[in-house]
């Protein structure tokens, strides 16, 4: 079954704009913790803190944090996200949740020819068919393991179960849709929408940071106002490998 993408910003630091101005405040001021908050007018907080973007001080902004709900994305989006390091993750289990009538990303360019697309699904289905077919081999083989073990018949039913889909999972897709829910301080996004915004970055992961990207405009704009691919602040750094399109990249996200 296709699905699609959905993104939700689950919590954030309160007020994070106002605690990057205090972080920097501080860095700048000789007033004392219990001051620090003092006289941090929306005003003054975005004044300071456009001061601040534009000299590049990143460390103050480390100090807030956002979590993002995930769902409706492929083990290839995961494989790639999890990369960037500075970060949490929580990410549904295949050894501990049963993959029955497991959902799945199709690709576009698939999604847009009729014959690739059937040939897509087709593969879908033949692997959710033989998932189930060794997930039940191997569930009713440890079952009676567990019982000539010793094992009650619900404690050995609940093992046979958990260590048949371990290694049924093996025959899973990389198309195959996960949940996750990550969570990255402020300059780790930025880092995360220069790279994953870019037309370089692959479709399903591009279409990820974008939405995030828009979730933490509305909470933190003057912190992101800037924030896409590396190519709206200056030339583009792919070199060979560009694009071509920066003049569209900019103008899409200037006005995200």
């Amino acid at each position: 079954m296709e699905t699609k993408l959905k993104v939700e910003l689950l919590q954030h630091t309160p007020e994070p704009e106002k605690i990057i101005a205090a972080a920097a405040k501080l860095c700048y001021s000789k007033s004392g913790i219990d001051k620090i908050m003092d006289d941090l007018t929306d005003e003054k907080v975005g004044k300071f803190l456009n001061i601040l973007m534009d000299m590049g001080h990143a460390s103050p902004i480390e100090h807030v944090s956002f979590t993002f709900g995930i769902e409706g994305v492929s083990r290839s989006l995961t494989h790639q996200l999890v990369r960037h390091r500075v970060a949490s993750y929580s990410q549904k289990s295949q050894r501990y949740v049963t993959e029955s009538q497991f959902e799945y990303i199709i690709p576009p360019q698939i999604a847009q020819d009729a014959q690739a697309k059937a040939l897509y699904i087709q593969a879908m289905e033949n692997d959710q068919k033989i998932y189930d077919e060794i997930a039940a081999i191997l569930k009713e083989k440890r079952y009676k393991e567990y019982l000539a073990a010793g094992d009650r018949e619900k404690t050995a039913m609940g093992k046979a179960e958990k260590t048949a889909i371990e290694d049924a999972r093996y025959v899973l897709p990389n198309g195959c849709e996960t949940k996750i829910i990550a969570t990255m301080n402020a300059r780790e996004l930025i880092h995360f929408f220069n790279h994953r915004c870019c037309q370089r970055a692959q479709w399903e992961i591009r279409e990820l940071a974008t939405e995030m990207l828009k979730l933490v405009k509305k909470t933190a704009p003057i912190i992101f106002k800037k924030c896409g691919p590396n190519c709206i602040n200056g030339p583009c750094p792919e070199g060979a490998m560009t694009c071509g399109k920066i003049s569209e990249v900019r103008e899409k996200y200037n006005n995200l």
